[in-house]
């Protein structure tokens, strides 16, 4: 493009480079996608938090995410996988808004295609969850629309018109060697807010600094408000409102020596704490139940269809109070998905009784709130004791992490087959006639706990030479644990202490002295139950029905 300079001779054309715009352009691509998640999530605000695209994209994700991907993420990240998946979701949205940003540049219509494709996929994904429906389609709906204008707000300032003078040239020309305009010092501080590119189009730089701030600015707001407004939901202070009294039939006291961990450092404390307790689920945000709204309906192949609400469960006469280890089949050998609490509920196989189970009914399907599924043969529902709809942990309300208001707990069952959280349908069918979530997706359809044990102390490094206590918890729900031996490097197999049995569907602690050399040691543990079988050297990986193998840890004493 020609231009004028002050010496009134013609020069060739310096365009100016493109990596400004460009630049620009990726923010505004960014500030774009971010006013359409904080508008969304004002709209969810509104309708619900399951309807926040972010949720229903990341749970659609989860369940499309192939079996190997989870098991990844579960090994790799532990209870922290919901956050790196948002994380890795939010990622992915930016990275794709940013090239939305770079080819608006080129065509509009790309950027404008661009953040559509983005509210479909968040909307298409709402309407599919277990319990979507047309409503929850509308923050993202809206908030595409919205960044979508947007968008165009800030593109339009990166693509101005290039002013010209009456004689044809650009009117805000000046000397594009020295910087100094043509037209004096003020109208050259005004005509600097312009630069034009060789395609006749301009940057009006003062305009998308003030369309990007606004935009950024209803982003900011409309997410915080979103998030304020969605605290509506949050079900704290209905749960503190809740009295949760021992029941008659309560726990026994913990006999003497039964918890070793107040003498070993590092131990795992016999009864794990409320907020320590591991959790796993296929939840992007913890469900949010009230409790005076719930209600349990029991039906299916029973001769009485039955409806229980929080208070008919709380106000019976055979609530009892048990001492039981639960784990999640994602265990890996030497894991810590496994906790111990004192669990207050009404006996599973009572409720079962009162709706008269009907012969060939061999499975008990239960739903969540969200939808999500758990299948357990209806003859454990019924034959292991303390099988039970929770609603105490550890003398309190459940936590809504772990399945406020009401949640199943069956002994002696992984928890992808017995422990159902936010129970609100148990529906006795068979298994043919149907598969649950983790079913569907080939895990086994009958998961008992198999036998395991635990190294948990000394740790692997930084450990002084010396006298040591070796240590660790090991389990056979509704077996209990016989004998915990140790080997240390390639020696002989030593018998260690076992800590006093609380009863057989709860772990037990054991510890064994050992005085330590300096070097590389190798410590393994292995497990006998109370029947005489002494757990299996052989690895299993988590899938299909649990893992495997005695635990084996890599110790350097200084």
């Amino acid at each position: 493009m020609p231009c004028v300079i002050d010496t009134g001779t013609m020069a060739p054309p310096r365009a100016a480079s493109a990596w400004p715009r460009r630049a620009r352009a990726a923010v505004a691509g960014v500030v774009a996608a971010s006013v359409a998640l904080g508008v969304a999530e004002l709209i969810a605000g509104l309708i619900g938090p399951n309807s926040s695209p972010v949720v229903v994209v990341g749970g659609a994700v989860i369940d499309a995410t192939p079996r190997p991907v989870k098991d990844f993420a579960i090994t790799t990240f532990g209870e922290s996988d919901k956050i790196a998946l948002i994380v890795g979701t939010l990622v992915l949205i930016f990275a794709f808004a940013l090239a939305i940003g770079l080819l608006s540049l080129r065509d509009r219509r790309i950027g404008i295609a661009g953040i559509a494709v983005f509210g479909a996929v968040g909307a298409l994904a709402a309407v599919t969850r277990p319990i979507g429906d047309i409503l929850d389609t509308l923050p993202s709906i809206v908030g595409a629309m919205v960044g979508i204008v947007a968008l165009l707000a800030m593109m339009a300032q990166l693509m101005q018109p290039a002013r010209t003078s009456s004689g044809g040239e650009p009117s805000d020309a000046g000397d594009e060697a020295t910087g100094q305009p043509a037209g004096g010092l003020l109208d050259g501080l005004r005509q600097n807010l312009v630069r034009r590119d060789r395609k006749g189009t301009s940057m009006d730089r003062r305009g998308f600094f003030i369309a990007t701030g606004l935009a950024a600015g209803v982003a900011a707001v409309t997410g915080g408000a979103g998030t304020l407004i969605q605290r509506r939901f949050n079900v704290d202070d209905a749960r503190a409102a809740l009295d949760i009294q021992t029941p008659a039939d309560a726990a026994t006291a913990f006999p003497a020596g039964a918890d070793l961990a107040p003498d070993v450092p590092g131990l795992t404390p016999l009864t794990t704490d409320n907020a320590e307790f591991y959790r796993v689920d296929i939840n992007i945000t913890v469900p949010q139940v009230s409790p005076t709204d719930w209600s349990l309906r029991i039906h299916g192949r029973v001769r009485n269809e039955l409806t229980f609400t929080l208070a008919d469960l709380m106000g019976r006469d055979d609530v009892i109070e048990r001492d039981i280890t639960i784990t999640c089949v994602s265990n890996t050998v030497g894991g810590k998905l496994a906790g111990s609490a004192r669990w207050i509920g009404v006996p599973l196989r009572n409720l079962l009784d009162e709706a008269g189970v009907e012969s060939g009914a061999d499975q008990v399907l239960t739903t969540a709130v969200d939808g999500f599924t758990i299948s357990t043969p209806t003859e454990d529902c019924l034959r292991i004791d303390n099988a039970m709809l929770a609603f105490g942990m550890n003398g309190e309300p459940l936590p809504p992490e772990h399945g406020f208001p009401v949640r199943m707990i069956v002994p002696g069952l992984y928890g992808y087959v017995s422990a159902t959280k936010w129970i609100v349908d148990m529906e006795l069918t068979t298994f043919d006639a149907v598969d649950a979530y983790w079913t569907q997706r080939e895990w086994d359809q009958q998961a008992p706990i198999k036998l395991a044990s635990r190294i948990d102390t000394p740790a692997s490094v930084g450990v002084a030479a010396g006298e040591l206590m070796i240590a660790g918890v090991a389990w056979a729900q509704t077996r209990g644990i016989a004998k915990v031996e140790v080997r240390i490097d390639r020696g002989d197999w030593q018998e260690a202490e076992l800590a006093a049995e609380t009863n057989v569907q709860m772990w037990r602690q054991w510890r064994l002295p050992w005085r330590a050399g300096t070097g590389q040691h190798t410590l393994t543990v292995r497990a006998t139950d109370q029947n005489g079988e002494v757990q299996t050297e052989e690895r299993a990986e988590p899938f299909p029905n649990g893992a495997s193998g005695w635990h084996t840890l890599q110790v350097f004493i200084q």
